[in-house]
């Protein structure tokens, strides 16, 4: 018998580490956008979901099915035993709730492992994800990372979040670190996955004090922040780090790890060559060619973010700007928690 379970079910079931989604569409559907924290474990893989698909078009639906049910035969065995190595309840979704996830529950309980189905498929989800964000309301007070390109608010984030403090990682949730050479070394999401991230997090920490963002402009990559986190950000509180140079220099040297990336940090800056002074862009080029990466990130932070990042900090209230100084990323982080220990125990 199968149990068809709601998004809100499977989510507080998942939330409450009794349940483990199961996603058996293609790997290629998996990677495109699937639930946060699901498993892949495909009932057909792409060449046979591209195979089934074409019968399906061109001949008729019973020869899509007789095919579908031929492959499905020989992978029985190891896909039930797969099932069955898992020890937390289980639910599996396709698409739209349809004959993949259908199949696979049927299956599973004829062997007796119990498996919920998601109604609806990952189709249901996506609309769930995009109503609630459409009328999310966040209530928690924002406090904004802000300050010049290289001095750590990724990183900073990223220490306090593993430490328990209330974090949106924007731009790991994106896949993409927000610039022109943002997406170097990364693997950038689309808007279905940022949102699903994004929802998760802030379904976490609602009861949370205040939320950490960093402050990013309307679209990181790929994908489109929600106009409710833009508006949070414009009323929040600023704490700008501010590093030296040689640290913000060392920072990035060691985050974008120019030497392993030579020829996508060329493509990026040529993308941006046009807007810098043209002998000094003619020098970036030089450096980069001849990888002296550190004397030519430091031409792009003089000529050519610092400015763009001054002309930013001017739109913001300067009565809600708090600086934090600092030598090192390491130090930075220490005194953003120093200034959150401070309002808590005012």
């Amino acid at each position: 018998m199968i149990h068809d379970i709601s998004v809100e079910e499977l989510l507080q079931l998942q939330k409450d580490n009794n349940l483990l989604p199961i996603d058996v569409r293609s790997p290629s559907e998996y990677a495109a956008a699937t639930i946060p924290g699901s498993i892949n474990i495909p009932i057909f893989n792409d060449e046979e979901r591209a195979e089934i698909g074409t019968l399906y078009k061109q001949v008729n639906v019973q020869a899509a099915k007789e095919r579908g049910l031929e492959i499905v035969s020989a992978k029985l065995p190891a896909f039930i035993r797969e099932f069955a190595a898992i020890p937390q309840q289980k639910a599996v979704f396709c698409w739209r709730g349809g004959m993949r996830s259908r199949t696979s529950a049927t299956v599973l309980s004829l062997m007796g492992i119990k498996a919920y189905r998601l109604t609806g498929g990952i189709r249901a989800y996506r609309k769930w994800v995009v109503d609630q964000l459409a009328s999310y309301e966040l209530q928690a007070p924002a406090i904004v990372l802000n300050g010049h390109t290289g001095s750590g608010k990724t990183e900073i984030l990223r220490q306090l979040q593993q430490e328990g403090y209330p974090v949106l990682d924007l731009e790991g949730m994106a896949g993409h670190r927000g610039s022109v050479f943002g997406h170097i070394g990364y693997a950038a999401h689309n808007q279905k996955t940022f949102d699903a991230l994004l929802l998760q997090e802030l379904l976490q920490h609602q009861q949370a004090p205040y939320m950490l963002f960093e402050a990013e402009s309307q679209r990181i990559g790929k994908v489109a922040l929600p106009e409710f986190l833009l508006t949070k950000k414009e009323q929040g509180t600023h704490l700008w780090i501010d590093l030296p140079m040689e640290a913000r220099i060392r920072h990035i040297i060691e985050d974008y790890k120019p030497e392993q990336h030579a020829e996508a940090c060329m493509e990026a800056f040529l993308r941006i060559k046009e807007r810098i002074h043209t002998p000094i862009a003619a020098e970036i080029q030089r450096h980069l060619e001849s990888s002296q990466y550190e004397d030519a990130v430091g031409l792009l932070l003089q000529y050519y973010y610092d400015p763009r990042y001054e002309h930013t900090a001017s739109h913001y209230d300067g009565d809600k700007r708090i600086m934090i100084q600092a030598n090192s990323v390491m130090e930075a982080a220490e005194r953003v928690k120093e200034y959150l220990a401070a309002q808590q125990n005012r």
